[in-house]
């Protein structure tokens, strides 16, 4: 029987001694200070793909219990139409429902970021976005925010969303993920990082971030901050 060899990594540290990278009048205080953080970086980097691994190799999840009811820019669906010709469906339930004004601002700004990614994402798989309000509520926003790419669908009975977003059919946001195999749909996995699994002094978020705009700022000295969100509008 023929075994792969597990390849043998180097050490973070020796990988990240070798960089070589420099930049114009940098203090020696600053490379070493950087060669480390590097050596972190390199050892987040394999983390991550641990526990995208781990993921991957989730047993099957539950069958989903219905085919649900959603209406959508051209009608009414069911969840088993929502795959189109893939096999994995991702399913991001925002905050929109019938007593908001305007949808959850770090919704939108994480919706914005998905519409410049959702052609590439759709070549593998297939992304929705689902809230609670009436479908011409989530087209009007659509068109106001300038989103052209973002399939949206109103939960409008609500069975999904208590289901897989909260059985309380509170205004929160989730992101699920399913798949269809050998005839069946089953849930593959759900972000379950919220409130509940939140370090102390840290607002409840998951890892990694599906944000792109919290990633940008993790890298900068300001970082993120404790006491700023998106907003819906800026005055420029």
């Amino acid at each position: 029987m023929i075994v792969n060899a597990i390849p043998q990594l180097k050490p973070a540290s020796e990988l990240a001694r070798g960089n070589g990278v420099r930049f114009p009048n940098e203090s020696d205080e600053y490379r070493q200070a950087r060669d480390a953080l590097l050596a972190e970086e390199i050892e987040l980097r394999r983390h991550i793909e641990r526990v995208a691994e781990q993921r991957r190799a989730l047993p099957p999840g539950g069958v989903v219990p219905r085919n649900y009811a959603f209406v959508g820019e051209h009608g009414h669906v069911h969840f088993a139409d929502l795959f189109g010709d893939k096999q994995t469906l991702a399913v991001y339930s925002y905050m929109y429902g019938p007593k908001r004004e305007q949808p959850c601002p770090m919704c939108a700004s994480l919706m914005a970021a998905w519409d410049g990614e959702a052609l590439d994402v759709e070549q593998r798989m297939a992304l929705v976005m689902v809230a609670r309000s009436p479908i011409e509520r989530l087209l009007e926003v659509k068109s106001q925010r300038g989103w052209r790419n973002l399939r949206l669908y109103s939960d409008v009975d609500g069975d999904f969303t208590r289901d897989y977003v909260s059985a309380e059919d509170a205004d929160v946001p989730a992101f699920n993920v399913f798949t269809r195999r050998d005839g069946s749909i089953r849930h593959f996995w759900s972000g379950e990082m919220g409130g509940s699994t939140a370090d102390p002094g840290q607002d409840p978020r998951g890892a990694p971030d599906l944000m792109p705009l919290w990633n940008i700022l993790d890298c900068t000295p300001e970082g993120r901050g404790t006491d700023w969100y998106p907003k819906l509008k800026y005055d420029r």
